[in-house]
């Protein structure tokens, strides 16, 4: 089950519009979060992708892409409200690093994170 729940975010990751994974991750992590995620500094951007309005630089959108398959494998069990927890909190599957601040430079890292946390759950 847990292996068809991470193709089926995996599918989603990669087939929505940027637009909607932007939408969804403003959604979930709100939007300073998702901006620190996206290693952007103007929080308003994330706002104007998922409207459309713009489209992120490909690094950006990747960034994005693996937030929202992470996001979606969490959410599945576990609050929006435990989501922006545990990207946020100090993470020890990640040498006590924030899964947001990590994401960028190793994603498959945080991605193992997080099926720790909800092997763990």
């Amino acid at each position: 089950m847990a292996i068809a729940q991470e193709h089926h975010a995996h599918e989603q990751a990669q087939r929505l519009p940027i637009s909607s994974v932007a939408n969804h991750l403003q959604e979930i992590l709100g939007q300073r979060l998702t901006a620190v995620i996206a290693d952007v500094s103007d929080a308003k951007a994330i706002g104007k992708w998922a409207k459309g309005e713009r489209t992120p630089h490909p690094d950006t959108e990747r960034r994005l892409r693996n937030a929202f398959q992470i996001t979606q494998l969490l959410v599945q069990t576990e609050s929006s409200g435990t989501v922006r927890a545990w990207f946020t909190g100090m993470n020890p599957e990640l040498g006590d690093r924030a899964p947001a601040l990590v994401i960028a430079e190793d994603p498959v890292q945080v991605l193992q994170a997080a099926r720790a946390f909800l092997a763990n759950g």
